[in-house]
């Protein structure tokens, strides 16, 4: 496939250039045009129909939600739980990709393949998993089925693998002397984690935080078992929408999902802002 051709006047800016023009060949055209349809049919389709069936009853549809007490409650435990495991994965996630990357050890290479499992494993096999493990029947004597506890349980189950995958390949590819030399200038470890390490982490513990909560706050399979999907306690958006959809009441569904997906939205938006000042200040 043809690349793009970067058509640029050479007169200095300021004496009459317009400015670089990006021109596509015809393969690369093509290209475009069948990503853009794909993505379409796949995406922003879909996106646009959920939005008009919740827009059905203007703006009532969101307000009666939002002041539903029982979707209320579904919100704030799905929000709240999901800020929390994706705390917790930007934490471990990154602890667990730097002893993958830096450290020799027996196991190394199961544990790597181990941390997998999540992504491979049928949601409702690990809501299975879950409940044997840490059910009323727990062989380890902890029983957290029907608790809040459950969907912290859940959701960090699920969870793990995006910040581990996402920041291991970045601290594979951090050259090691760029460390030592900050060493040999007499910059303490702290320091060179701060300006050396840190920066270039960032941004791939951003994206691994928002691809963990964004699968957060749209998980079911993984804890409607263990959790019991109890309202007002342990009832999150995605057992809520179904529940809307299985009474008939397609429109509220449609606005609660709308609404989830706003939030999903700002959380990567704030995380893209912090990581590029965080970035700038390291």
């Amino acid at each position: 496939m043809s690349t793009a051709v970067l058509g640029q006047d050479t007169r200095a800016v300021g004496r009459g250039r317009p400015g670089a023009r990006w021109t596509l060949t015809g393969g690369s055209s093509l290209g475009l045009g069948v990503v853009l349809l794909w993505f379409s049919l796949l995406v922003l389709i879909p996106l646009a129909a959920i939005v008009a069936t919740a827009g059905g009853e203007g703006w009532h549809g969101y307000v009666d939600t939002l002041t539903n007490p029982q979707s209320w409650a579904a919100i704030k435990l799905t929000v709240g739980q999901s800020l929390l495991v994706t705390g917790v994965n930007v934490v471990m996630g990154t602890l667990i990709a730097w002893v993958l990357v830096r450290d020799r050890f027996v196991g190394k290479r199961l544990l790597d393949l181990v941390i997998d499992i999540p992504f491979a494993m049928p949601t409702i096999v690990a809501g299975l998993v879950l409940l044997s493990l840490y059910g009323p029947r727990s062989p380890l004597g902890v029983n957290v089925s029907n608790t809040q506890s459950s969907v912290t349980l859940a959701l960090a189950f699920v969870t793990l693998p995006f910040v581990v995958r996402t920041v291991q390949p970045v601290l594979a590819e951090l050259d090691a002397d760029v460390e030592e030399a900050a060493a040999s200038l007499g910059a303490s470890r702290t320091t060179t984690l701060r300006r050396v390490v840190l920066p270039a982490v960032i941004p791939a513990v951003a994206a691994g935080a928002a691809l963990s909560f964004a699968r957060a706050i749209s998980e079911y399979g993984s804890l409607v078992l263990l959790s019991g999907s109890l309202p007002f306690r342990t009832e999150v958006v995605s057992v809520r929408v179904l529940s809307f959809i299985e009474g008939g009441d397609r429109t509220s569904a449609a606005a609660l999902a709308t609404i989830m997906l706003g939030v999903a939205l700002a959380v990567i938006l704030a995380l893209d802002v912090l990581q590029r000042r965080v970035a700038r200040r390291g």
